[in-house]
């Protein structure tokens, strides 16, 4: 009976043991966003993309105003002008906004392809150092902060995320 009563305690001890092993699984998450947005890298890319869209929206209205004159100009020039040299003008003015609009297209889109760009290569320099962050720290699993519902603040590991990638990654290329 005394060895049954050993035997208990200890598969009770191993079992209690084996439970705190396991409850020290490390899991933490970081905020990917916040990162992008206050690293020194992403305020770079952002500063850029910011300055671009800002461009292209300046230029944009200015050509609007250029084909509004022309627009105006041509209008008041109706009763001077015959017919078939106004059909001319009309269409040349048609042409000009049509070719604009081919311009900015293709800058929005090389904007857009250096939006997907800079998010790639983010991602790459990011997930090096939450692999690096997560072997040093032992930690399991790292996950999205956008993807927790409800999560202890002490798991947050963002901030020294932040950390390690302003001092490893400048800028982006």
């Amino acid at each position: 009976m005394i060895k049954n009563i050993k035997f208990f305690i200890i598969f009770i001890v191993l079992f209690f043991y084996n439970s705190i092993l396991f409850a020290e699984n490390k899991i933490l998450f970081i905020d990917i966003n916040f990162i992008f947005l206050n690293s020194t890298a992403g305020k770079k890319v952002n500063d850029e993309i910011k300055a671009e869209a800002k461009k292209i929206n300046t230029e944009m209205i200015n050509y609007q105003k250029e084909l509004d004159k022309d627009k105006d100009k041509l209008i008041s020039q109706k009763n001077v002008l015959s017919q078939e040299e106004l059909q001319k003008k009309s269409i040349s003015l048609e042409e000009k906004a049509k070719n604009y609009n081919k311009i900015i297209s293709t800058k929005n889109n090389e904007l857009s392809e250096f939006k997907k760009n800079s998010d790639i290569k983010f991602y790459q320099e990011l997930t090096k150092i939450v692999q690096e962050y997560a072997k040093d720290n032992s930690v399991e699993m790292i996950v999205k902060k956008q993807n927790i519902l409800i999560g202890k603040s002490s798991l947050d590991a963002t901030q020294e995320v932040l950390n390690i990638f302003n001092k490893k990654i400048k800028n982006l290329n």
